[in-house]
């Protein structure tokens, strides 16, 4: 069991926001202690862990009980939906990032800069929100889609999302070494221990089929690619297999 004050520090969530889930139903502790302390286990922090997913999403508190609560609901595919928004959002940074450095060159040898919105456009990402929105949704109205995120900044999603891509940028440096090597399996650790602290809870069964989607999904591969170099996703991808294979 763990106490309020020990899932803010593992998750980063405050004790206001987990009063809040507790007060709405959304996040009830697993028990209390007799002065009426909050206490939760592994249930519990699961259930957190399936909250933030769907406040990345940017769905309403209201929604993410709904579908929580609901039997048939899919984590896998849940899951895969996140990642998938996550690298659009990782890859517009990037877009961002690249136009600053092409306006600051610009600047310096004429003087001037042509500006160009393109790198701004979050159409894409809209639109893939928007369907995961409706694939969890169901047919229900969504009125809270500018809902701000309650519990990171986009300071803190921005470092998230640079840690894990220097993950993937350390993968590119071993592409040399076997999968099944103390090294390599270690970064693979790495890896999991990376999305379990930023994302999710990252069971062996979700690396597994992380590790397929990084060579299935070409978003994943020009991204992860992009930060360790050609042929870097198909070797974490090699190295994931080996891991969960072993286990």
């Amino acid at each position: 069991m763990m106490t309020v004050n020990e899932v803010c520090k593992l998750t980063g969530v405050s004790i206001r926001t987990l009063q809040y889930y507790d007060s709405i139903g959304l996040l009830p502790p697993a028990q209390r202690t007799e002065a009426g302390y909050r206490l939760y286990d592994d249930a519990a922090l699961e259930r957190l862990s399936q909250i933030l997913l769907f406040r990345e999403l940017e769905f309403p508190l209201t929604e993410i009980k709904s579908i929580l609560d609901d039997p048939g609901f899919d984590r896998t595919e849940a899951l895969t939906q996140q990642i998938e928004l996550l690298t659009l959002k990782i890859k517009r940074l990037g877009d961002i990032v690249e136009l600053a450095r092409e306006q600051k060159q610009k600047l310096i040898e004429k003087g001037e800069i042509n500006m160009d919105f393109k790198a701004f456009d979050t159409a894409k990402i809209d639109e893939y929100t928007k369907r995961a929105k409706e694939k969890w949704g169901g047919t229900k109205e969504y009125k809270e889609y500018n809902e701000k995120h309650a519990d990171s900044t986009s300071e803190e999603k921005m470092a998230k999302a640079e840690e894990l891509m220097n993950v993937f940028a350390e993968f590119g440096t071993m592409k040399d070494k076997d999968v099944s090597s103390d090294e390599v399996r270690a970064q693979v650790e790495k890896l999991r221990a990376c999305i379990s602290a930023n994302y999710y809870d990252c069971s062996p069964e979700i690396l597994g089929s992380l590790g397929q989607m990084y060579t299935a999904d070409k978003e994943f591969s020009k991204n992860i690619d992009a930060a360790g170099g050609n042929g870097t996703a198909e070797f974490v991808s090699r190295a994931i297999g080996a891991y969960v294979n072993r286990r």
